[in-house]
């Protein structure tokens, strides 16, 4: 009896130093496996991205069907768009033709055809076309109007802080980018233009998606010479430049 309690206590005092030993192993692993997320974690927030993005093209674009449309994820619907597109530019820039006589005549074909068609289901003894009735729901017409308020409402206060004079990059890059939107405005007309950036949404973030662990080490390399340049241009030119007043501190 006496040798049967000493081993079932030696074998109480293995498995207590086992869970110990186990318990250190999984502690430790533990750690490990915080350290490696950490470090990938600090690994990726050191990769540069274009623009500063911390998310996906695809959620950068908004999501939904619009961003799948521009990145092609359904192929046929994308191309369908842009096959559309490209036909509504054809149609009215190089056909030279005018929405006003488009819109009239599409108006008088359907009108032909429906009226025409109601009148002879009497004689041919058929059910009449079935019209629906389409009307704009007034939750649809309020939300529209409030994010258009909104997106307008924030433009103005973007173009009043760069009138105030306290942003000089922001500024000089505000009139930049208008002046080489001018230039493109005066060689092509509105319709052209739009065109333009309708392909350009259709194929850079798709492409950008695809080769973007490419594009960003190029992108960095020409973000930290344009900053060099900056520096050097604001050293010698912009700094002497008087600003306007700056805000006011708030009281402690």
């Amino acid at each position: 009896m006496a040798e049967n309690k000493e081993e079932s206590v030696g074998e109480s005092v293995m498995e207590k130093i086992m869970e110990k030993f186990h318990d250190g192993d999984s502690s430790s692993s533990d750690s490990d496996n915080e350290k490696s997320k950490q470090s990938s974690s600090s690994v990726k927030s050191q990769i540069y991205r274009l623009f500063g993005r911390e998310k996906p093209v695809h959620t950068v674009l908004g999501g939904g069907k619009p961003a799948d449309i521009f990145l092609w994820r359904n192929k046929k619907i994308s191309a369908g768009v842009l096959g559309g597109a490209t036909a509504i530019w054809v149609l009215f820039e190089l056909m030279e033709y005018h929405l006003l006589a488009l819109v009239c005549h599409c108006l008088i074909l359907s009108l032909a055809i429906l009226f025409l068609w109601s009148n002879a289901t009497t004689f041919i003894n058929k059910s009449p076309p079935r019209i629906p009735e389409v009307s704009i729901p007034e939750d649809v017409a309020v939300n529209v109007a409030l994010s258009l308020r909104y997106e307008i409402n924030r433009g103005f206060a973007v173009l009043r802080d760069i009138a105030s004079g306290r942003d000089l990059k922001k500024f000089l890059m505000v009139i930049a980018g208008l002046w080489v939107l001018s230039i493109v405005g005066s060689s092509c007309n509105f319709l052209t233009l739009f065109y333009i950036a309708f392909v350009t949404l259709h194929t850079v973030p798709v492409l950008y998606e695809k080769y973007e662990d490419k594009v960003d080490p190029f992108a960095e390399k020409v973000m930290a010479e344009v900053k060099k340049h900056y520096a050097t241009f604001h050293a010698k030119c912009l700094s002497k430049i008087p600003r306007g007043p700056l805000k006011e501190k708030k009281h402690q």
